[in-house]
């Protein structure tokens, strides 16, 4: 079982703001020693799917490092796997959740969020990192004079994290390193934003079905790290405003 954290304790995290000098956002976060890099970049036209209809986008990538795990990883040239466009759709659709697509125009935000070391949760360190540079991202539209309206209100309704937990040995743990999530019994990832409202639940019985009661104890164990991640994004990024 886990040594020096209670079963409800996230591992230390950390974000560190304005990573790369060139990108519209950008930010390292660091659950434990799982670490990955959020890069915010802003594109000056809307999907096809978006065009003509006065609305912005938000969608993301996500990649591993060929040394951010115990063996290479083959850099994904072409087609990416199944694994990857499914967390790939997982950021863009919780980002956009929290996103006011009205009244920044016709733009894509695009957020790569590359692994530089696994040591689990990185897609939950992925998704918190994201919203971050998500964030800053905005703030640059408005600082280079591309919000003309002064009245347009901040496009991000709530702050937004992800955390994991799972069931392992019996015993329910908030934020699972790798060793503890690849024998997990049950393997579950909230996203949540910091009012305690759900935008999405991944969870997989590994080995035996899990009751209702079990689901409630891994709400509440998820609810608390992602207030937790959810403070440390306000204390870095203040208000929700321009």
């Amino acid at each position: 079982m886990r040594k020096n954290r209670e079963f409800n304790q996230t591992r230390p995290v950390s974000i560190e703001l304005d990573y790369y000098d060139y990108a519209e956002g950008s930010c390292v976060v660091k659950f434990g020693k799982t670490e990955v890099i959020c890069v915010a970049t802003i594109d000056n036209q809307a999907p096809p799917h978006m065009r003509g209809s006065g609305k912005g986008w938000v969608t993301g990538e996500y990649g591993m490092l060929p040394r951010s795990s115990p063996e290479r990883i083959r850099r994904e040239r072409g087609s990416v796997s199944g694994r990857t466009q499914e967390i790939q759709r997982l950021i863009g659709r919780t980002l956009r959740s929290v996103v006011i697509q009205e009244g920044w125009g016709e733009r894509t935000i695009q957020i790569d969020c590359d692994v530089v070391r696994a040591d689990g949760g990185t897609r939950t360190a992925s998704i918190t990192g994201a919203f971050v540079a998500l964030v800053q991202a905005f703030r640059t539209l408005k600082k280079d004079g591309l919000i003309l309206n002064p009245n347009t209100p901040f496009p991000v309704k709530d702050y937004m994290s992800a955390i994991s937990v799972g069931i392992v040995n019996g015993k329910t743990l908030l934020d699972l390193e790798y060793t503890e999530d690849s024998t997990a019994e049950t393997d579950m990832n909230l996203v949540m934003t910091a009012a305690g409202n759900i935008v999405e639940i991944q969870g997989t019985a590994e080995k035996d079905p899990f009751s209702e009661a079990t689901l409630s104890e891994l709400i509440a164990f998820a609810k608390k790290g992602c207030s937790e991640l959810c403070d440390l994004q306000k204390k870095l990024l203040g208000p929700l405003n321009w």
